[in-house]
């Protein structure tokens, strides 16, 4: 398998980075490359933490730190106080790249070796507050690249980036390019919105947006346009509403709603724009290089159609969370229920820990949110469970209204049709705005806590 400096010295000469000097990218490069090898020359390759926020010092940066096999943890730089001290309390790094002074600082290193060495620890958590890395090498990296390609039928990946580089969703936009000796457009998703878009032709670049930005690019025509000449838009990060959808076939966007997660190298199951154009809804078929089972709780395989928890099986799956590898090295059982249809589509129904048991029924909040965005009453709109003496658990909307006209009872009214009495949420709090990251994922233990105040405040 070819390293990184090698596909550094087979780049096309021309710009295959778009919006900055592939030049400058080479030089940045070969220079830390060269730094960060007589370092390891005297012992073990440095740790590194890179949380450079210029694009491109990054990138270089990240391809130094891969060719000279030290162990490098991709990060925020916009983490808070409190994240930083339990990533430094973690990693006790002894290279510092980035974190806004432009330098990289020697650390305090400690004793802690990195489990395998060339490894890519790679964020994940966050919005729950507790930041895990997940151990990813080189090779992982390619395989999930290679699926990809594969899946595709294509040699060459160009992408256009929008994304945060230091999460997975951008980074293996990144990985897919260079590899394979593609383009890539990298932008801030803000200067898209604003109309300052970089010149490409969208027909032969792939494009990865979060619902929220898909959402939000439908809202002006001229951007809309625009969406509709990429070869494929691929939407991840969090579940996609119907309205959505529905939306984006009605506009001809290629969408490819996709499953995965950092654990994965990104996706695992992808529905492909042709299908999606035709009307198929899933997260459509699994990646060449992944294979996915169905399991009941005794572990036992169900058939199509039944919805249980999603095993997966990848070459591209992460080795642990740092520092531990874990001790199944080829199954990875996730939070997530679903099913596979007769077509070998992926079919995601929820998650396991979001289930709410109220009065003795099992509710996953997905559906009753799919049915609240169909009643077009709502911009935004999360389910969750709230602890209730007489039902266990009380089905609690927390949602913003598209106008300030529309209460609950409107919505209540229309859902009268779509849903069982017991799924119809018993308590309705509006709200400005919910609590999502960047990737669009929604902040549950937020959530409880408005929750909790607002009936508080209520029963006062």
């Amino acid at each position: 398998m070819e390293r990184p400096l090698d596909y550094l010295n087979n780049l096309p000469q021309n710009d295959w980075l778009i919006g900055y000097s592939s030049h400058q990218f080479n030089q940045i490069a070969q220079e830390l490359y060269l730094e960060l090898t007589q370092l390891s020359a005297c012992g073990t390759p440095p740790k590194i933490i890179l949380a450079e926020r210029e694009p491109l010092r990054f990138l270089a940066s990240f391809i130094a730190a891969c060719g000279a096999n030290c162990p490098v943890f991709i990060c925020n730089p916009d983490w808070g106080t409190q994240e930083w001290q339990q990533v430094f309390d973690l990693v006790q790094p002894d290279i510092v790249l980035g974190m806004g002074n432009g330098v990289w600082g020697i650390g305090n290193g400690n004793n802690i070796q990195c489990p395998i060495s060339n490894s890519i620890m790679i964020p994940t958590g966050g919005s729950s507050g507790e930041i895990k890395f997940a151990i990813h090498t080189w090779e992982t990296l390619i395989l999930s690249v290679q699926g990809f390609t594969e899946y595709f039928q294509i040699k060459r990946v160009n992408s256009f980036c929008v994304l945060p580089l230091y999460h997975v969703s951008g980074l293996m936009q990144f990985m897919r390019s260079f590899t394979t000796a593609g383009k890539l457009a990298i932008q801030p998703f803000k200067a898209v919105e604003s109309g300052q878009i970089l010149n490409i032709k969208q027909s032969k670049f792939f494009i990865s947006l979060v619902p929220t930005q898909l959402q939000r690019l439908l809202q002006n025509p001229e951007l809309t346009e625009w969406l509709s000449q990429f070869n494929t838009v691929l939407l991840g990060g969090a579940p996609a509403w119907n309205e959505l959808l529905e939306k984006s076939r009605f506009h001809r966007i290629r969408l490819a709603p996709t499953y995965g997660m950092t654990e994965t190298a990104s996706q695992i199951a992808t529905l492909k724009p042709d299908d999606f154009l035709g009307g198929k809804i899933s997260s459509g078929q699994i990646l060449p290089h992944a294979k996915v089972t169905i399991r009941n709780q005794q572990g036992e395989v169900l058939n199509s159609n039944q919805i249980g928890s999603i095993t997966i099986h990848a070459q591209s799956l992460a080795l642990g969370y740092y520092p531990k590898t874990r001790e199944n090295q080829t199954d990875f059982q996730v939070d997530d229920l679903g099913f596979l249809d007769e077509q070998g589509h992926l079919n995601i129904v929820g998650r396991n820990s979001d289930k709410i048991i109220t009065g003795g029924e099992n509710i996953y909040p997905a559906e009753i949110e799919s049915a609240i965005q169909a009643t077009q009453m709502v911009a935004d709109i999360c389910v969750i469970g709230i602890p209730d003496k007489h039902w266990g658990q009380a089905l609690t909307a927390i949602y913003i209204p598209k106008k300030s006209d529309i209460s609950a009872l409107k919505i209540q009214t229309l859902l009268k049709d779509k849903l069982s009495k017991f799924k119809i949420p018993k308590y309705w709090i509006p709200q400005q705005n919910l609590p999502r990251n960047s990737q669009g994922k929604i902040n549950r233990q937020q959530l409880q806590q408005i929750a909790t105040e607002f009936l508080q405040n209520s029963i006062k």
